[in-house]
């Protein structure tokens, strides 16, 4: 291994900064001067000027460290490629918290880095299970529907988009039950699981698909959100359901003008094969509506306007009912996340009309229009039962195209710990 480099964190002003990280060196470690407007920023960006500088490992030292602040480090000094060690400070509690944070955070990014040819759809729903059956022993049950059954049980989105791929769409459906046999459904996840999104025949650039291996995770963040929370002691049950597919060009793939008949009766045209995301969480949902959950939430990388709108540093959050956004917003700041509510409104739900359908899955525009994740959570909406509490979590902060101050390139898992959270309320 290569030396160990410590690593003190100070509210003393530096005699010379490095960077705009305030990051000094002395001896045989480095000092990172906190911000007093944005520490856990600063903090954050101090990790990536190390990682940047070569330095692989670390060992945190000094009292001003608490979990926050080492995980604002862990996620500034984490890359794709791996090839580091962080040595955390602190109690016992703090240790054990910080380490599952890790190896959850990890399982995820592998996951969502991972290539699109080595995780197809069917691939994604077995790794996730086999993952948390490990973690949850016999309180995990599960079943993976795929292919043309898919089709024969009216999971009628998961199969349309992914019927242009010669690897079959998936769906996994899994009960974590810690609660006994008649226990009711506490919280049901979904997660949209696109192990690749080419576009369809509404085709995407190669920029713009370059980075489509990410397009899983809400799947990948939800699972390992709920892998941390049975790790911490999760008490209830709850229910995952993964909505698998890649959205590929062929002679078998989905078109523009065809019509999508829900098991709940709503009927879709499709006017976009890029509004795929939508398409494959309805049956999540209205999966996770049969369940009976107290609670649902769904996390996607759903839309390019959730970026527009809060940038990659915060992830978008939707529900009808105020509470849930406040649950959610108290949550995300417990553990230095960052979420920020957009509107929904009923009216969104008519903002896609369709003249052949009850509704169509976008607007035939660039970005699905003004407004454009609001219309998409809308539309989820229409598949969620009534008065069932919901929260749609666009994930415009999970993955970053291209290294930056904050983060590397790839994967950032922002929203697991926030999910889990709300988990364990």
């Amino acid at each position: 291994m290569d030396q160990v480099m410590k690593v003190v964190l100070t509210d003393q002003a530096a005699a010379a900064v490095w960077g705009k990280a305030d990051l000094s060196f002395a001896g045989d470690g480095a000092l990172i001067h906190r911000s007093e407007d944005m520490p856990l920023r600063s903090v954050q960006k101090a990790a990536r000027k190390l990682r940047n500088q070569g330095v692989s490992n670390v060992q945190l030292e000094g009292p001003l460290w608490d979990v926050n602040s080492q995980w604002a480090f862990h996620q500034g000094f984490v890359t794709a490629k791996g090839g580091h060690t962080i040595a955390w400070t602190g109690d016992e509690a703090q240790l054990q918290e910080l380490a599952l944070r890790a190896s959850c955070s990890n399982y995820a990014r592998q996951l969502i880095n991972e290539t699109p040819e080595n995780l197809s759809p069917v691939k994604l729903a077995l790794a996730a299970a086999a993952w948390l059956q490990q973690l949850g022993g016999a309180r995990i049950n599960y079943r993976i529907t795929e292919g043309e059954e898919l089709l024969a049980q009216q999971w009628a989105g998961i199969y349309a988009v992914g019927r242009g791929s010669e690897r079959a769409p998936a769906l996994l459906e899994l009960d974590y039950n810690p609660a006994g046999p008649d226990a009711p459904v506490a919280v049901a996840l979904v997660g949209k699981g696109i192990t690749f999104d080419s576009g369809g025949y509404s085709l995407k650039s190669s920029q713009g698909m370059l980075g489509m291996k990410a397009d899983m995770g809400g799947a990948a963040t939800v699972t390992a959100a709920l892998g941390l929370a049975i790790q911490r002691g999760l008490n209830k049950r709850v229910k995952l359901y993964l909505c698998c597919a890649e959205n590929l060009v062929s002679g078998h793939a989905y078109k523009l003008g065809d019509i999508i008949t829900y098991k709940n009766g709503t009927t879709v045209e499709v006017v976009n094969t890029d509004a795929e995301g939508r398409l494959v969480l309805a049956d999540g949902l209205q999966a996770a509506t049969e369940a009976k959950a107290g609670l649902i939430i769904d996390a996607a990388t759903l839309t390019g306007a959730a970026v527009m709108a809060v940038s990659s540093n915060y992830n978008a959050i939707f529900s009808p009912q105020k509470a849930v956004l406040q649950l959610a917003a108290e949550k995300a700041e417990s553990v230095a996340e960052h979420v920020w509510p957009l509107p929904l409104d009923p009216w969104h739900k008519e903002m896609c009309p369709s003249a052949y359908a009850d509704t169509a899955n976008s607007r035939p525009v660039k970005g699905g229009g003004a407004g454009g994740a609001s219309n998409a959570a809308a539309f989820l909406w229409r598949f969620v039962g009534k008065d069932i509490p919901w929260l749609h979590i666009d994930l415009a902060a999970a993955f970053e195209d291209d290294a930056g101050s904050l983060w590397a390139a790839g994967a950032t898992t922002h929203g697991m710990l926030t999910i889990a959270e709300m988990l364990m309320d």
